[in-house]
């Protein structure tokens, strides 16, 4: 059986002066502080949020 794909987010910009809607995205996504990175499956809800705060994250495909 295939494993699910992966992806690591990390957050490298800080979320102060953020809108609300962006700060509440990379919340959704596990991160709290600058360097925090979290594992989870790639798909399209994730990639659509990490789209939308592409400018504070750095992913890595695992």
């Amino acid at each position: 059986m295939a494993k699910a794909k992966q992806i690591k987010v990390t957050l490298i910009k800080s979320t102060i002066g953020q809108k609300p809607e962006k700060v509440a995205t990379v919340r959704s996504l596990g991160l709290k502080k600058i360097n925090s990175s979290n594992v989870i499956a790639d798909n399209d809800a994730v990639r659509g949020m990490v789209k939308a705060v592409a400018h504070l994250v750095k992913v890595e495909e695992i």
